[in-house]
């Protein structure tokens, strides 16, 4: 009893002064550190196999290919990172004699691009540069496995180095892309475009069973260092895109001694790879991967010394994004990832100021902005916590994709070709994606009228633009076809009021999904209805996204979702989702759909290599009718993008083409420390409560106790 009240008193006190919901350690607290978060763990963090949304917001930040975007300009524009310039293409014939710049493509036998790196770069400091006393030898390439033990990460490897980063290196990583064992996702197309890949890619399978090939020792063709700091890579015909790619962390530098460390026996099974650990010259390197719980990005000590642009749009100034003008990055020492699979406790931290910026999910649209004559801007509340908000056109497109190798809703037989499009395009009709985008992206999104969505060219607005297959044009307005003109499209193809006009059963199509949890419940019954107004039954068959992919990749699906972000900012980026070469069963491509059309094939191979104009835009919109009476999708919306941050949180520019954006971005922790404090002020007052409740109530036993004790004394 002598001990309760102190105890109390304790804890009064603990719960007044300290931050009790914090949930970073107290060390943190006041540190330059940009706290974020991510759903989905990555799973690929080698540059030439990773190819998703959720691992390039990690990788991009690590490794530098040759050129990066421009941060500000918009349009998006080119701008060297390792490279002295953005190289210029060199033209040949076939015998590898220059034509001239103004040759016909016909003409181009090959492409010439000579990058020049800049001297004086260097790489993260990592045990695969580390080399003995004498510094004779590696330190760490000839481990065996019981000297591997005791390591468990790359941070328990003692000895760790650097070099300067090389041509060669270039030349190595994109030499990866033809390994047997990391089955690149653009190997099959950079194999059309990079002389020699190919060839490259059947000498190196002899080796699949190697524990390391060693590169250095296997000529390729299309990509040749000529000196310490220049290297060329030799692109068939002319394919203007090509430069583009090389933003793009696939043409990354990979040093070969990082690339014999981690191919050690024994490294796999203790994740101690270059899908676990990335190595690169950027502004940050990876100190810790739990992608379950927590993934940390810091500060790269041997970073170049690269300063923040000095131009942009004209509004880049008023919006305080050229008050750092000329200053060295990256301004933020350390990056917090935290994984959070739920969007309420996500939300709940970003109010609180645990989080610097946040997306709107539809659950808290209306309590982070409203609607004024069709004028979206801030709630009252956002804006008394001083929070920013920022709009974008996404250059983005989601659809369903149907596969057109499945014999019930392809189109690869040509005997039931006919009937299979107009099923397709029944099916299309019956969704309706305006409604979908008001009920589930608080309409945050433009219904697609084809794969370009707007901002790249070859989208079509107004009239000329819409898919006439599905709508009208009224008013000034597109509007969907009436459900009558599914069903009778429905008819014709053979189900006549969803039923088989030869047997009598019932149309039933398998839509397969990564989506769980009460959002995916809600869209999954919507899209149950919309299969409802033409007879239809869907069937829904969730599954884990690893189990998804493989289904996609061996074509085992008919329905499936899918989303593509511009890899870079051409109209070629989202036609080659759709070309036949790209078919992910047949060559393991991007066109997860399988679409096959001759005529759409031969016109891409023209579109991509003409520049924008007239002519292309011409062609493509060939190649979208194509598509538009095919119907290999259904065409779902191109997004918009709202975006929230704190006023601690500046020289923040939306882009979905550049994502090395990390490094321009500047947080006031001082800021954030006194907004969090005034956010998050524990209330003590239930807390008091109970201690006089408990005082109270143990008051007269004490009084009692301490009588009969004075009593016995006397």
């Amino acid at each position: 009893m002598r001990s309760v009240f102190p105890c109390l008193f304790v804890l009064l006190l603990n719960a007044c002064g300290s931050a009790w919901n914090d949930p970073y350690p107290a060390a943190d607290r006041g540190r330059n550190i940009l706290y974020s978060a991510f759903t989905d763990r990555p799973k690929h963090l080698d540059p030439v196999q990773s190819y998703s949304e959720d691992e390039i917001t990690f990788t991009a930040q690590i490794y530098e290919p040759p050129l990066q975007y421009h941060y500000l300009k918009r349009p998006y524009a080119l701008a060297a990172a390792t490279a002295e310039a953005v190289p210029q293409p060199r033209y040949l014939d076939a015998q590898g004699r220059p034509l001239p710049d103004g040759a016909d493509a016909a003409q181009i036998a090959f492409t010439d691009y000579v990058i020049t790196i800049k001297p004086g770069i260097r790489y993260q400091p990592h045990p695969a540069f580390a080399r003995n006393a004498a510094g004779a030898e590696f330190a760490y390439h000839a481990l065996s496995v019981a000297q591997l033990a005791g390591i468990n990460a790359l941070s328990d490897f003692a000895l760790r180095d650097s070099r300067e980063l090389t041509a060669d290196d270039y030349v190595y990583g994109l030499k990866r892309l033809a390994h047997p064992r990391l089955h690149s996702p653009i190997f099959g197309l950079m194999d059309d475009y990079v002389l020699g890949l190919g060839d490259l890619a059947k000498r190196l399978k002899a080796g699949k069973d190697m524990p390391w090939i060693d590169l250095r020792a296997h000529r390729l063709e299309g990509a040749e260092a000529l000196d310490r700091y220049r290297y060329r890579i030799r692109v068939k015909g002319k394919y203007p895109q090509f430069l583009y790619w090389l933003a793009m962390p696939f043409f990354a530098p990979m040093p070969w001694e990082a690339d014999k460390f981690h191919s050690q026996p024994g490294m796999a099974e203790k994740n101690l790879t270059l899908d676990w650990y990335p190595i690169g010259t950027g502004p940050y390197m990876l100190t810790e991967n739990n992608p379950n719980a927590r993934m940390v990005l810091e500060r790269n000590p041997n970073f170049r010394q690269e300063t923040y642009p000095c131009e942009g749009e004209a509004e880049d100034k008023d919006a305080g994004l050229l008050k750092d003008c000329g200053q060295t990055m990256p301004f933020i020492d350390k990056v917090v990832f935290t994984r959070e699979k739920e969007q309420i406790p996500y939300w709940n931290k970003f109010l609180q100021g645990y989080y610097d910026a946040s997306g709107i999910s539809s659950d808290a649209f209306d309590q982070a902005v409203q609607v004024t004559a069709g004028e979206i801007t801030l709630s009252d509340d956002m804006r008394r916590q001083g929070i920013v908000l920022t709009t974008s056109v996404a250059t983005s497109t989601f659809y369903m994709g149907f596969n057109w190798l499945d014999p019930l809703v392809g189109g690869s037989d040509p005997k039931t070709a006919e009937n299979t499009r107009k099923l397709r395009q029944a099916i299309a009709l019956a969704i309706d994606q305006e409604e979908f985008i008001s009920i589930f992206q608080n309409g945050r999104g433009v219904a697609a009228q084809g794969p370009i969505p707007p901002g790249i060219f070859g989208h079509r607005e107004g009239a000329e633009g819409i898919n006439r297959y599905m709508y009208d044009w009224v008013d000034g307005q597109p509007r969907r076809k009436a459900v009558a003109e599914a069903k009778r499209l429905l008819a014709e193809a053979g189900w006549p009021n969803g039923r088989n006009a030869k047997t009598g059963e019932p149309l039933v199509i398998n839509l397969d999904t990564t989506a769980t949890g009460v959002g995916a419940k809600a869209r999954i019954d919507w899209l149950n209805k919309q299969f409802a107004k033409i007879d239809t039954q869907l069937v829904v068959r969730s599954t884990d996204y690893n189990r998804f992919q493989e289904k996609v990749r061996k074509g085992a699906v008919q329905l499936f979702y899918f989303g593509w972000n511009a890899d870079y900012p051409d109209p070629e980026n989202f036609l080659f989702l759709l070309h036949g070469k790209q078919g992910k069963v047949k060559h393991t491509g991007e066109n997860a759909s399988n679409y096959e059309n001759p005529e759409y094939d031969s016109l891409f191979e023209r579109v991509k290599a003409m520049e924008n104009g007239a002519p292309r835009q011409e062609l493509i919109d060939r190649m979208t009718d194509i598509l538009r009476h095919d119907a290999p999708w259904v065409w779902g919306f191109h997004p918009k993008d709202y975006t929230l941050r704190h006023a601690w949180l500046t020289n923040r520019k939306p882009s979905k083409v550049g994502h090395n954006t990390l490094k321009y971005q500047r947080v006031d922790a001082a800021l954030r420390a006194q907004r969090r404090a005034e956010w998050n002020r524990p209330v003590v007052w239930p807390l008091l409560v109970v201690v006089l409740v408990l005082g109270a109530a143990i008051w007269p036993a004490w009084r009692g106790y301490r009588r009969r004790e004075t009593a016995t004394a006397r």
